[in-house]
């Protein structure tokens, strides 16, 4: 188990590498995070819902996602609240209380989805979640230690050194563990070094000599684009920047970063693309005039378009000129109206819309979670859905779906802008696809894109990267006798 002294510490990069790794090794590996709480997630090949991370540390893994490789997902929907997603399925929205007094109900549900990926993988390299330490929550944890202990795995932690304090932060995590978990820490692991190894002299033995926990390594700041993430943490450094001038054959791209903003992997792409500079706002202040202006996925719908609204960033959309993108519910803030007459994600039965598209959204108690195929500007394209609104219009698709049907919806703002709009999250993965929209998009402003090569190869590149920083820089031998040592009986 891959444990963390914080959010953001590289619990997920970390499990992607070692992954990566042991998948070198010829052996069959799979990850596992028993609880997820994320607005970034994925749908397997058999429909079901995980976290983004999951998906993402499966690929590292060269193996399908599944569901059990994370149970029990919880997606924020508004302060203190969540939709509770068990085996992939919406169980419904609870409470942060409510959700801790359910908690230990789904103790075997997670220990049964462990089991069965170890009865079926060599290897399965576990992720925790926040900390191990919030001793609030020790008593219902069923992420951290407490998997760990009945599953007999001993676990690692990391620190980000970036933050400063890790050696506090390490000590004060075993600390605060009670006695029966912390056996179980085997390993520091020192995660974001950006500085003079020298620095860092005897600062392992001295840590090790006061809690008794070796470190196994320290892992270095690695610089390219974040992909894949799940914390909107790593947004941060990009929240508020103001237009800048993008320069010949850039195009800018302003993505509205919504309170419940989901999916925002969807942009990845276009973050690698050497001719596209993507930036998030939420002051229409910093929109400036954007080449392209995207409305990404929401947990809330209805919640975020009174938030747009709220902002007078829906004037920015409206005013603009170059080309407009919905996402999911993106697209469905352009429509007409939303209704939700059982109340399923807002109490308003009908809301009124931005009116930039003829579609009309009505919320279903039952989530569509499945992966779709098609062409669309003549190439080639795949993606998922994830909602809970159905999306209805008289209007053509601009997404031919394989099997019959089409997907999206297409019009103008007032001030002129085209608009594309879809229900399919990831459709930006596929290159040839890209492509062309960035083509569309540098019509309108005489901006010639050339394209940036293939985003899978990015991906690839960049789990290969963590995965070589593991291998160059962490004790090996004592990382396969964690291994071992955790081996099903």
């Amino acid at each position: 188990m891959v444990c963390g002294t914080t959010s953001n510490a590289g619990k997920s990069t970390l499990v992607a590498g070692l992954c990566r790794h042991y998948a070198r090794q010829g052996l069959r590996v799979a990850p596992f995070k028993a609880q997820n709480m994320a607005n970034n997630s994925a749908v397997t090949p058999s429909g079901h819902e995980i976290g983004r991370a999951q998906a993402w540390q499966a690929a590292a893994a060269g193996v399908a996602p599944e569901v059990a490789m994370n149970p029990v997902l919880l997606k924020p929907t508004g302060p203190g609240r969540s939709q509770v997603v068990v085996m992939g399925r919406p169980a419904g929205v609870m409470s942060a209380v409510e959700y801790h007094r359910h908690k230990p109900a789904l103790l075997a549900t997670v220990l049964d989805a462990l089991d069965d990926l170890r009865r079926r993988y060599d290897v399965v390299v576990l992720e925790g979640a926040g900390s191990p330490a919030e001793i609030n929550l020790l008593d219902h944890d069923i992420v951290n230690l407490r998997v760990a202990h009945d599953a007999g795995i001993p676990a690692v932690v990391v620190g980000d050194i970036d933050l400063g304090g890790v050696f506090a932060a390490l000590f004060g995590t075993v600390a605060l563990l009670p006695d029966r978990y912390r056996p179980l820490v085997r390993g520091f692991v020192i995660n974001k070094f950006r500085g003079d190894g020298s620095l860092l002299a005897g600062a392992a033995e001295s840590l090790e000599a006061r809690c008794g926990v070796p470190t196994l390594g320290v892992l270095p700041w690695l610089e390219g684009p974040g992909l894949d993430g799940e914390d909107a943490m790593i947004l941060e450094r990009e929240q508020g920047r103001a237009p800048a001038a993008a320069g010949a054959g850039v195009l800018d791209v302003a993505v509205v970063r919504f309170p419940h903003l989901a999916n925002f992997t969807d942009l990845d792409p276009l973050a690698v693309e050497p001719g596209v500079s993507v930036r998030f706002v939420d002051d229409p202040r910093n929109v400036g005039r954007p080449d392209l202006l995207v409305l990404p996925g929401s947990k809330a719908t209805v919640a975020d378009l009174a938030w747009l609204r709220a902002r007078g960033l829906d004037r920015a959309v409206a005013a603009c000129a170059t080309t407009v993108l919905g996402i999911c519910a993106g697209y469905q803030m352009l429509g007409r109206r939303i209704e939700d007459p059982d109340g399923v994600e807002s109490p308003l039965p009908v809301t009124a819309g931005l009116g930039h598209l003829d579609v009309t959204t009505r919320f279903g108690a039952d989530k569509v979670t499945r992966l779709r195929r098609g062409r669309a500007l003549g190439s080639a394209v795949h993606g998922y859905q994830i909602h809970h609104g159905r999306v209805s219009t008289t209007a053509a698709g601009w997404i031919e779906l394989d099997g019959g049907g089409t997907d999206g919806c297409t019009g103008r703002t007032p001030g002129g802008a085209r608009v594309w709009a879809t229900t399919l999250h990831g459709l930006l993965e596929d290159d040839g696809f890209r492509a062309a929209l960035l083509a569309e998009v540098g019509k309108t402003v005489g901006v010639a894109v050339a394209g940036g090569g293939s985003f899978e190869a990015a991906r690839q590149q960049r789990i290969d990267a963590v995965a070589d920083a593991v291998a160059t820089n962490l004790d090996l031998a004592a990382l396969d006798r964690l291994v071992a040592a955790g081996a099903r009986r």
